[in-house]
């Protein structure tokens, strides 16, 4: 069965056209630039690679394109857009109200809608994505997998603000956390990979590092915690982010300096984080100017790592116990030096990374932890789209 998987961004559009259940991925692509004359639609099978520029006014026009490439005589995988069954969206923001995927109704839309509040940057685009794919694949099932689902197993004492309760009764101000159709995948792969499907208890930490960032503890197949809140914005330090902060900065730049309150939102959302510390909110860049001596790089990873470190030790206590660690996503699986700086003198926790292991490089899951680690540290990579898949074709 054909599904088309598509994350739709404010002015982009991610798809991979997986065929399910065997799991392979067909086609994939990244549309960016929406609404402008030079946008970019990219396209690969297999090995083969296209791409071009051109006016793509709008997300309708982009999925044209894209169903022009999945089509296409040469280098196509379907031959006609009917031959996709069921098409399914990333939404970012599910509220209280989803814990599970849905398939999509005009009652369904209204409530991702009445959600925009919440994640404002993320679901208005992830509605436009769905109300587009349903003209376009008009035959096809529509399927929303919400990011904050998997994390709805989080108790209320992990979830609830230390503020009055009216708010979370009356406003449902709470954590409701983020990444977790990423942090599900891993965390399933995980106990494949540990052999412990069948065992009853297992305590994971998995830790997502890209731009944005964020650790949940697992227990038993449920997250128990997790790093951001009632926005993307808390916990670990991220590429423009600044995660935890006194709240009393906020006030001081608006009350003693002057600053907006608009102001400091863009601060601490785009202008902090690695890029504020260094410059730079590329890991890559970062880790070469500090390998050449760049005092400002130095500090920045340490920060990033010991605010990790900080996160895991709460995490081995709030699971009672640990049996591994995950990294994943673009900087976990791939920065060795951000593996390394997390997993020293961590011996407390049964931490021993085998430093020949963490060098290595590799598309796939593997272990990087000493023989005589108590704790595995596991590198799994990401595949949202896949998790996507696998959720919609449930509901075929």
């Amino acid at each position: 069965m054909n599904i088309l998987v598509i994350n739709s961004g404010s002015s982009s559009l991610k798809y991979q056209l997986i065929d399910m259940p065997n799991e392979t991925v067909k086609a994939s692509g990244l549309i960016e630039r929406i609404g402008a004359e030079n946008a970019k639609i990219t396209y690969k099978k297999g090995d083969f690679k296209t791409s071009k520029e051109l006016l793509i006014k709008n997300h309708e026009e982009a999925l044209n394109q894209m169903n022009g490439f999945l089509m296409d005589e040469e280098f196509g995988v379907i031959s006609n857009k009917d031959d996709i069954k069921i098409v399914g969206h990333r939404v970012v923001h599910g509220g209280k109200t989803f814990s599970d995927t849905v398939e999509i109704t005009e009652e369904i839309k209204s409530k991702i809608e009445s959600l925009c509040a919440l994640a404002p940057l993320h679901n208005p685009p992830n509605l436009k994505g769905i109300e587009v794919s349903e003209r376009v694949f008009s035959k096809a099932k529509q399927v929303a997998v919400f990011d904050t689902a998997f994390l709805q197993s989080l108790p209320q004492k992990a979830y609830q603000y230390a503020i009055p309760k009216s708010f979370l009764e009356d406003e449902d101000i709470r954590a409701y956390g983020f990444h977790g159709t990423s942090h599900k995948y891993v965390s399933e792969k995980a106990q494949e990979f540990l052999n412990s499907k069948n065992q009853p208890s297992s305590k994971l930490i998995s830790i997502h590092l890209g731009n944005g960032c964020s650790m949940t503890a697992i227990k038993d197949g449920k997250a128990i915690d997790h790093s951001m809140g009632f926005g993307p914005a808390n916990g670990l330090i991220m590429g423009t982010r600044a995660g935890d902060i006194d709240q009393s900065v906020i006030f001081y730049l608006i009350d003693k300096l002057g600053y907006s309150a608009e102001k400091v939102n863009t601060i601490l959302l785009k202008e902090s984080g690695m890029l504020g510390l260094t410059g730079s909110n590329d890991l890559r860049d970062i880790q070469q100017k500090a390998e050449a001596g760049n005092e400002d790089c130095q500090l920045a990873l340490e920060m990033n790592a010991y605010r990790i470190k900080k996160y895991i030790g709460a995490y081995a206590v709030a699971l009672n116990g640990l049996d591994a660690i995950i990294f994943t996503a673009g900087i976990g699986e791939n920065s060795a030096l951000m593996r390394e700086i997390v997993c020293q003198d961590m011996d407390v926790l049964g931490l021993q990374i085998d430093d020949s292991k963490n060098q290595m490089s590799s598309n796939e899951s593997r272990d990087i932890s000493k023989t005589i680690s108590d704790t595995k540290i596991l590198v799994i990579p990401t595949n949202e789209e896949l998790e996507i898949a696998k959720q919609a074709y449930k509901l075929h």
